[in-house]
């Protein structure tokens, strides 16, 4: 008891200040975004949009 309360509470502390490290850098911006361009980019190549020619 005398070691996993300090450890459970740095972890805790660690998941929080990692939570608000991303927050601050715009991880959680433009969540739906990333998915749509994965579905879309294969469309893009083959109708020739997507390579510059």
């Amino acid at each position: 008891m005398i070691y996993l309360l300090p450890i459970a509470l740095l972890l805790g502390l660690g998941g929080l200040c990692a939570f608000f490290w991303a927050m601050r850098n715009g991880q959680f911006e433009d969540i739906e975004g990333d998915a749509a361009r994965i579905l879309f980019d294969d469309e893009d190549l083959k109708e020739g949009r997507g390579t510059g020619a």
